[in-house]
C-alpha cells in the first residue's frame, strides 16, 4: 500500500488532463487555462505552454489593427505583446504561474491591466487606454486594455484577487501597481499624497493612488507589478 503512495500511475491519475466540457476557454487548473480551439483567439505573446491539434502561432501584426493602436503602443513602450491562435486543437496557456479568473462578458466593458491580459474572444473588441496621467511617472508608465462585447475574457493576478465595489458615496482608492481590472463604466482619478509618500519611506511610485467613483467594481491583487520602460528591457 505504501508504495503505491507515490507510484508514477497515481501522479498520473491526479495531475491527467481532464476534459470539463465548459467552452472554449477551461480551466484545467487555476493557473492554466485550456483552450478548445476552433478558430482563431487572441493571447498574451508567449504564453503557450502545450497545445495538441493543428494550431498557428503569429504574433500581432504591426498594423493589423490600424495606425492609431500602433501609435498607442509606441506610445506604452509596445503595449500588451498579443499572439494569434488559429486552427483546432486544445491549447494551454499560462503567465508565469498567475492565477487565472475568466470573465464572459455579455455586451460589458472591462478595463484590464495589460500585465493582467491573459487571452480574449475574437468577438470581444479591444483598445488600448493610456493613462495620460500617470504616465512617465512610474517607472515604465501603466497602460490598460478596454475589452467590450460579448464573449469570454482571461485574466490573470498574483495570488487570490479581491473585487470592491465602488459606490457613488464610497470611493475606492488603490495602488495603481495592485490594480487588476475595473468595470467599463468606471473612470478613475490619479491623486497624489506626499505624507503617504513620506510616512512610507518609499519610492516615488506608491504616493500615487487611483481613486475610483461612481458604480462599478475594481479588482486588486496582493502584490505590486514591478513595471519596466522599453529602454530597461534586457
Amino acid at each position: 500500500m505504501e508504495d503505491s503512495k507515490y507510484s508514477i500511475q497515481q501522479f498520473i491519475q491526479q495531475t491527467k488532463q481532464e476534459d470539463k466540457h465548459q467552452g472554449l476557454f477551461e480551466l484545467e487548473t487555476p493557473r492554466l487555462l485550456e483552450i478548445n480551439l476552433d478558430g482563431k483567439v487572441w493571447a498574451k505573446a508567449g504564453s503557450m505552454v502545450s497545445y495538441r491539434g493543428n494550431i498557428k502561432f503569429e504574433r500581432e501584426g504591426m498594423l493589423e489593427h490600424g495606425i492609431g493602436r500602433l501609435f498607442k503602443k509606441a506610445l506604452t513602450g509596445e503595449g500588451t505583446a498579443l499572439m494569434k491562435a488559429t486552427g483546432n486543437g486544445k491549447l494551454y496557456i499560462a503567465d508565469q504561474g498567475k492565477k487565472i479568473s475568466i470573465l464572459n462578458l455579455h455586451n460589458e466593458a472591462l478595463i484590464v491591466n495589460g500585465n493582467n491580459l491573459l487571452a480574449f474572444e475574437q468577438s470581444i473588441g479591444w483598445d488600448i487606454k493610456l493613462m495620460r496621467r500617470i504616465t512617465g511617472m512610474l517607472a515604465g508608465g501603466i497602460f490598460n486594455v478596454r475589452l467590450e462585447g460579448n464573449g469570454r475574457v482571461a485574466i490573470t493576478s498574483h495570488y487570490e484577487p479581491l473585487t470592491l465595489l465602488v459606490t457613488p458615496d464610497n470611493p475606492v482608492f488603490t495602488d495603481p501597481n495592485a490594480t487588476v481590472a475595473w468595470s467599463g463604466n468606471l473612470k478613475p482619478d490619479f491623486v497624489t499624497d506626499v505624507s503617504f509618500k513620506t510616512f512610507l519611506g518609499r519610492g516615488s511610485g506608491e504616493s500615487i493612488q487611483m481613486k475610483f467613483s461612481g458604480d462599478g467594481f475594481v479588482v486588486v491583487q496582493p502584490y505590486e507589478e514591478v513595471y519596466f520602460s522599453s529602454d530597461s528591457k534586457g
